[in-house]
């Protein structure tokens, strides 16, 4: 069966970034997003989010958290908006330091509707990595940290683009956005 668009959904690409490496990682999202009304702006130029069908945000993971700027914004998301998470980390994709920032991330926009999540590494400042090395506690993570170097590269944005596009396909299935053609887009 033929199917056609409704109308166009309107999307926040917000991110906060240190580096820039979450900023590249926000664009590529941006970049990504196909058919629709789409923003990017930096979290602390974010205002209203009652228009938008879908917000992506996104943050640096810092000490597998969130930085408090991102905190306060998933905070006052409305209840029932379309959330999809993204960040950038030293860690491996998949890493438990980043998988609970992201999840920390997903308790603190309790209201919103987490539709999905997204992480990829990141290169970490080299002053930070030299700090943890003096510790023994955070030695190993700062070793593996060491390998971020040249992150978000290609196959991560590209990757992120596929996340955005997934994520804008799975909005309009959950919010009815298609029709069959030749069905009235008016209801009458």
């Amino acid at each position: 069966m033929d199917y056609l668009r409704r109308k166009d959904m309107k999307v926040l690409v917000t991110y906060y970034t240190e580096s820039g490496n979450t900023e590249k990682l926000a664009q590529a999202i941006h970049d990504g997003i196909e058919r629709a009304d789409k923003e990017i702006v930096p979290i602390q130029d974010a205002r209203s989010l009652e228009g938008y069908d879908v917000i992506f945000c996104g943050f640096p993971v810092q000490s597998s958290s969130v930085p408090p700027q991102v905190e306060r914004f998933l905070k006052q998301i409305p209840e029932g908006k379309l959330l999809a998470i993204f960040g950038t980390h030293g860690s491996l994709r998949g890493g438990e330091l980043a998988v609970t920032a992201f999840y920390y991330a997903m308790s603190l926009a309790a209201k919103a509707k987490v539709i999905g999540t997204f992480g990829c590494r990141g290169k970490v400042k080299s002053k930070l990595i030299d700090t943890l090395m003096k510790n023994p506690e955070h030695r190993g993570w700062a070793i593996e940290a060491q390998s971020a170097g040249g992150h978000p590269g290609e196959p991560d944005l590209e990757d992120g683009k596929e996340f955005a596009r997934w994520m804008i396909t799975k909005a309009r299935s959950l919010q009815g956005d298609v029709v069959p053609v030749g069905t009235s887009l008016t209801g009458s």
